[in-house]
C-alpha cells in the first residue's frame, strides 16, 4: 500500500446525493481494477472508497453517495471541498477483476456500488475484452441514475457486453427494467455458474445477493466483493 498526495481536480454532482470526486496524484499510481482507497482525513480517522476509474486513466475518480450535514461520507465531501489536496492510501481490496480468467463476466451493483463496477468495464473497454459480459445496475428510483447514456455505449461497444439499468420504484417515463437487481438478473440469466461474478451495494444487499446466487448455480470461489469480509 502506498501513501499518495493528490490534487483535488474537482468536485461536481451527479445527482442531488451523488459527487464526483476527481484527484489528481503526485505521482504513478498503481491499482487493480476493482479495488479502492483510504481518503486520510487524519492519522486516526481512514475511509474507505471505491476507485472509479480505471488504472489507465490520468485522474482518480471516485463517486460518493452523501446523506445527512454529518454523514460519514459528507465529511468526506466538506474535507475535498476546502483542501488543494488531500493524502490518499492504495491500493486496498482483495475482490479486484481476475484477468486470468476466461469466464464470462457479471457486475452488479446498487447505487453508488457503481463506482467499484465503473472501473471493472472501463479497463475492459481499454482493453478491448472479448469475454462476455453483462452489467446489472440498480437503483431505488429513475431520478437516482446518472450518466446512463454514456455508460451504455461504452459497455456497448465491446463485442459480446449489455449494460442494464433496474429501478426499484418506476414512473411512467422509465422503459427499462423493474424490480429488486438481483432479482432481476436472476429472471434474466438461467444459471450463474459459468460466471465471474462481482457484486457492490450496502453490506446487507450484497449478503442477501450471495445467498440468492449460489441457490441460483454460482460457484463461491467465483463471487467477489470486499463486504464479504465484514459479513
Amino acid at each position: 500500500m502506498n501513501t499518495i498526495e493528490c490534487q483535488v481536480e474537482d468536485i461536481s454532482q451527479l445527482t442531488p446525493f451523488v459527487y464526483k470526486v476527481l484527484l489528481k496524484p503526485s505521482e504513478l499510481v498503481s491499482f487493480k481494477p476493482g479495488q479502492y482507497l483510504n481518503l486520510v482525513m487524519a492519522e486516526d480517522d481512514k475511509r474507505a472508497f471505491s476507485i472509479a476509474s480505471a488504472p489507465h486513466q490520468a485522474l482518480i475518480e471516485l463517486q460518493i453517495g452523501a446523506f445527512g450535514e454529518d454523514s460519514y461520507a459528507m465529511q468526506a465531501i466538506e474535507k475535498l471541498k476546502t483542501s488543494q489536496s488531500v493524502t490518499i492510501e492504495l491500493p486496498l481490496g482483495n475482490a479486484y477483476l481476475r484477468e486470468d480468467s476466461a469466464r464470462p463476466i457479471l457486475l452488479l451493483a446498487g447505487g453508488t456500488g457503481f463506482s467499484y463496477i465503473k472501473s471493472m468495464f472501463e479497463h475492459l473497454v481499454e482493453i478491448k475484452s472479448e469475454r462476455p459480459l453483462i452489467v446489472y445496475w440498480g437503483l431505488r428510483s429513475s431520478e437516482a441514475c446518472y450518466e446512463l447514456a454514456e455508460t451504455k455505449a461504452m459497455i456497448e461497444s465491446l463485442p459480446h457486453a449489455q449494460f442494464i439499468p433496474v429501478v426499484e420504484n418506476a414512473d411512467e417515463d422509465w422503459q427499462g427494467k423493474v424490480g429488486l437487481v438481483h432479482q432481476v438478473a436472476m429472471k434474466d440469466i438461467v444459471s450463474f455458474e459459468p460466471y465471474d461474478i462481482y457484486l457492490a451495494g450496502r453490506f446487507d444487499m450484497v449478503g442477501a445477493v450471495r445467498n440468492d446466487f449460489v441457490e441460483h448455480g454460482a460457484e463461491i470461489g467465483h463471487m467477489y466483493a470486499d463486504a464479504f469480509a465484514f459479513i
